[in-house]
């Protein structure tokens, strides 16, 4: 962490982390910054502790009247830092930063012009892919969906109970579905003026895309499934596994079969896959919310049992 201080609180942040489990390497350079004034603190601190210590130093308005910045440390080579390391509560990988996940998914649930043409995009590879029934097209679009940012969004905002996060993503969500599905519509039409696509492809026998406007148990168990998985790599900054988690469900697909239907008509496919739509983004959100809320009562016991076991010794 870095963080600018005001010079009448450097006594107090100090002290905070000297006090907070899982910190070391401390440099206190007084007086060197300039923008804003103040103090210059420096340190290194376990995964597991930087929640506990960002919320001490959130209340001490250091993040209003100076700053603070986070940013990971791929290699540290010291013993001091292994041994703050095995004195932080419970495990790295487990640890939420609420911090910087309501921060992560702050910029991805905000509605933009990038954020609508990825949508947009996404939706007519879909198109594509449900039109020639080609499976790789269909995986190709959900992985360049951009809808899980807004649904993290939704699931933080219900656990951390703020409300503008969720209005703004829900905002995201909602516009960016309507958009992308007007915007295929368009293309869809354009699409069959050109001769390339047509009702009869849409009618056809669809095995590798069926699913898409057929909505099962197995849809809802699988977005339970991809919400937890997708939240657990979001906390635990394994963006990794949230491509597969991207190509796991049919949202941007559905979307795209609905707006196709529409062109032609075919209202039983749109209506059809709008339920699959929501069934999917209803499984994500359900299981994305009580997975935070389990992470975070199980990392609020683990950090109760820390300080009572200090408090003894």
């Amino acid at each position: 962490m870095r963080m600018i201080v005001p010079a009448d609180r450097t006594t107090a942040a100090v002290e905070l982390i000297e006090s907070t489990v899982g910190t070391t390497h401390l440099v206190v350079l007084p007086g060197v910054a300039r923008d804003p004034v103040g103090d210059l603190v420096m340190c290194d601190t376990a995964r597991e502790s930087a929640d506990e210590l960002l919320h001490g130093l959130r209340d001490m308005r250091i993040d209003q009247d100076g700053s603070i910045a986070v940013e990971n440390i791929d290699l540290s080579m010291s013993t001091r830092a292994d041994a703050a390391e095995v004195e932080a509560p419970g495990e790295g990988a487990d640890a939420v930063i609420w911090e910087q996940l309501a921060e992560a998914t702050h910029e991805e649930s905000t509605l933009s012009f990038t954020y609508l043409s990825f949508m947009g995009l996404a939706t007519m590879i879909a198109a594509c892919g449900v039109v020639l029934d080609n499976a790789i097209l269909i995986v190709g679009a959900m992985a360049v969906g951009p809808e899980f940012g807004p649904l993290a969004g939704v699931c933080t905002a219900i656990v951390q109970r703020a409300p503008r996060l969720a209005a703004r993503s829900l905002t995201a969500l909602l516009i960016g579905f309507l958009s992308a599905i007007l915007a295929t519509t368009l293309f869809s039409l354009l699409m069959d003026w050109l001769g390339l696509f047509s009702d009869s492809m849409l009618d056809a026998e669809r095995p590798q895309t069926g699913f898409i406007w057929q909505p099962d148990p197995f849809s809802f168990v699988v977005a339970l499934l991809a919400g937890a998985a997708g939240t657990l790599s979001l906390t635990s900054s394994k963006s990794g596994a949230l491509v597969g988690v991207a190509i796991s469900v049919t949202t941007v697909p559905a979307a795209a079969n609905a707006a196709v239907a529409l062109s032609y008509g075919e209202f039983a496919q749109m209506w059809g896959s709008i339920g699959q739509l929501l069934l999917n983004l209803l499984g994500i959100i359900l299981a994305g919310t009580a997975t935070l809320a389990l992470q975070q009562r199980l990392w609020r016991t683990q950090r109760g049992r820390l300080k009572r076991r200090l408090r003894r010794g």
